[in-house]
């Protein structure tokens, strides 16, 4: 069941930052850099083990680096596909560990387990935070053919219910864990970003709220979605007569990739503002969520987290240190 829950986790907050970034999963930490990521974990023996891929984004190789919109579809794409794939090794590795004695029939169906996992925490999270926010709106919208205020009332609902489920999961000891491997994923990306030498000491001195996280992504789509929502569903208007819950629910869903796509435009250009006291304003309410999706972590979780990145890195780490960056700068 915990590892259902860290899948629905990984689905609405643990995307990686647009570049340099990554992602905590069941103790340890994922990074990813330009055309590879690594995960680390920390063994129950105090052993740290990693493993690479090589990794070329498809927006890379199809140029659409400068795409507005279409880039953050496919981000976010090959942000939950990345996240999942390491997600699953983590948990795959911490499940030896809690039991050596695994028989080779558990892990026959393993692969058919983690898809289901992964099915499930979708639906969940889409039933959740879609589905749920539409029906509850109902009591407080009489005219279903309502746009403006509708939208509005269903938007705050959402938020209010992300909220409340990340003040009761955060009260999880595991999940806590979880929350600490974040902040150390966040303290390294600032220290990586500020030019720094890479290590303990120097990566404990930042926050463990980054302005690119996916917690403040999440907060973003869903304030874009009371606006684009709106619109789409007076466009509706325009061809049916009714906006049935079920409607509403399906074109939601359809349009949901192209939210996404705005609203990672909207973290990327906060993101790369944050000297400028307004848009850094705005970037606030994304980082106060941070207070509870990340957690400040020990030593032992910061040292998984630079083992990660260098690990990421590998021989080109020298080419990118010494210097200072900001979102999405390099590559």
């Amino acid at each position: 069941m915990s590892k259902l829950i860290y899948k629905t986790i990984c689905f609405l907050i643990m995307k990686t930052s647009i570049l340099v970034g990554g992602q905590a999963v069941i103790e340890g930490v994922m990074m990813r850099v330009p055309g590879a990521y690594a995960t680390a974990l920390r063994l129950k023996n105090g052993k740290i083990i990693s493993k690479k891929h090589t990794f070329d984004s498809v927006i890379k190789k199809n140029h659409w680096k400068n795409t507005l919109f279409l880039r953050g579809v496919f981000h976010l794409y090959e942000s939950m596909k990345i996240g999942y794939k390491t997600l699953d090794w983590s948990a795959s590795v911490y499940e030896e560990q809690q039991n050596e004695s695994s028989s080779t029939n558990n892990n026959k169906w393993q692969k058919t387990y983690d898809y289901l996992g992964n099915i499930f925490a979708i639906l969940f999270a889409v039933s959740l935070f879609i589905l749920l926010p539409l029906f509850i709106t109902t009591y407080f919208v009489n005219d279903v053919n309502q746009t403006i205020s509708f939208n509005i009332i269903s938007g705050f609902t959402r938020i209010l219910i992300f909220i409340t489920y990340l003040l009761l999961i955060s009260r999880l000891k595991d999940v806590k864990r979880l929350f600490q491997y974040h902040g150390a994923e966040h303290k390294t990306v600032y220290n990586f970003e500020s030019g720094k030498d890479l290590n303990y000491r120097e990566a404990q001195k930042f926050s463990t709220k980054h302005p690119r996280c996916g917690t403040s992504f999440i907060f973003i789509i869903m304030l874009v979605t009371i606006f684009s929502y709106t619109v789409l569903d007076s466009i509706l208007l325009l061809f049916i007569n009714q906006l049935t819950i079920p409607i509403r629910f399906i074109s939601h869903i359809i349009c949901l990739p192209l939210v996404a796509g705005f609203g990672y435009e909207v973290l990327k250009f906060l993101a790369s503002k944050q000297h400028i006291g307004f848009f850094k304003a705005l970037s606030k309410p994304g980082l106060w969520l941070q207070s509870i999706t990340t957690k400040e972590p020990d030593k032992s979780q910061i040292e998984v987290a630079i083992f990660a990145l260098k690990e990421a890195f590998g021989k080109k780490l020298e080419e990118y240190s010494g210097k200072q960056y900001k979102a999405d700068s390099i590559g």
